[in-house]
């Protein structure tokens, strides 16, 4: 599957990992239609849910945008929501406060407490769906990229690069080489010397 370009001009790779079904059990199932019976739009809004969810079982969106998806007035979104939320069948997290979306995790109660130092939250993943009549202002420049590095990777150097560290010879401690001073005559002499201590070995 290929990935789609959103709204905001950024490619969604998850549409490649996202399942494409869902599995339930047989007393899932009579509890469903049992939901079914007592409250028609909290069992609609279970099956948009869990077609929207992510693998784990979680959806951010807003009561407009699940209006939306589902066809159903802002209001009976609210009820369907609560009426889900009062049979244990979804956890709502509310992000960014009052008049912010809903995360709404499906099969699984959101663990808060992250570390000592972050005891009031939780993180977690999810879809986010986002409507783009609910943006300000969508633009169509590409973002900056940030290289990112994935499990087993390893950065490689690029570029010229800087000249490699050189250190001056500790006092004492000089290479004892021949120096090749003067002109080619030396050189000449130097090299004979090499060639015969090559020959005797």
């Amino acid at each position: 599957m290929t990935s789609k370009m959103s709204k905001v001009g950024s490619s969604s790779p998850a549409d490649a990992k996202r399942a494409t079904w869902v599995q339930t059990e047989r007393s899932t199932h009579e509890a469903w239609g049992r939901l079914t019976t007592r409250s028609p739009r909290a069992a609609a809004m279970a099956h948009f849910l869990v077609a929207h969810m992510e693998r784990t079982g979680a959806v951010v969106a807003s009561y407009a945008t699940l209006a939306k998806i589902t066809g159903m007035s802002v209001a009976t979104v609210r009820r369907a929501l609560d009426d889900l939320k009062a049979d244990n069948w979804i956890e709502a997290v509310q992000i960014g406060g009052k008049g912010g979306a809903n995360a709404y995790v499906v099969n699984s109660r959101v663990a808060w407490a992250l570390g000592r130092d972050k005891l009031h939250m939780a993180a977690f993943t999810a879809r986010v769906i986002a409507d783009a009549d609910e943006q300000q202002l969508i633009g169509d420049a590409p973002l900056r990229r940030i290289p990112m590095l994935h499990p087993g990777e390893m950065q490689l150097p690029t570029g010229p690069g800087e000249d490699p560290p050189s250190q001056p010879s500790f006092d004492g401690m000089e290479p004892d080489l021949p120096a090749l001073h003067g002109d080619a005559a030396d050189h000449a002499a130097l090299e004979q010397q090499g060639q015969g201590r090559l020959i005797e070995d």
